[in-house]
């Protein structure tokens, strides 16, 4: 199912097709087509549109976008936070695509250009301490819990904290 995707540093003409699928993916009913979804836990736009934009303004950002053809299929931020470490985020697959090696795809090309053009030896994420199922698909990919917790960058009630998540890159 991953013969025929690309994925690629995403470009201002591909905004307008990639925040619906980052929606779908997170939040409300279509969400829960997926399994890695924060629909029961959250509700309202996940990330806005002038939000998704400054990953392309940013010199220590990059987005990537994962796309079969015309269709974009799921993407990923990376933010540099020093010169050592940068933050991976937003990684999503839309849910009609879900487990068929999309994401971890993906996962592999966003440490390639963590390592080769952010220019750092390691990646940090956070995930909902709730989603423990998604905690669990991370580790397997070679991501160990840092024992640091950080809260939700949101008031939310119930309060939602977030467990930290740290891969040291391969050498390329």
């Amino acid at each position: 199912m991953t013969e025929d995707l690309t994925v690629r540093i995403a470009v201002p003409a591909d905004l307008a097709r990639l925040h619906p699928v980052i929606e779908r993916a997170y939040r409300g009913d279509s969400a829960r087509q997926g399994w890695t979804h924060e629909a029961d836990l959250l509700s309202g736009e996940r990330i806005d549109y002038d939000e998704l934009h400054l990953f392309l303004d940013a010199q220590k950002q990059r987005l990537l976008v994962a796309e079969r053809g015309n269709a974009v299929l799921g993407c990923v931020a990376l933010t540099r936070q020093n010169r050592d470490l940068a933050y991976l985020g937003l990684l999503c697959v839309d849910p009609a695509c879900q487990a068929g090696g999309i994401g971890k795809m993906i996962m592999a090309a966003a440490e390639r250009v963590a390592r080769d053009e952010l220019g750092v030896s390691r990646i940090e994420m956070t995930v909902i301490s709730k989603r423990v199922e998604l905690i669990a698909y991370y580790e397997r990919r070679g991501f160990v819990r840092t024992r640091e917790t950080r809260p939700f960058p949101i008031l939310v009630d119930p309060p939602l904290d977030m467990v930290v998540l740290e891969k040291a890159l391969a050498a390329g």
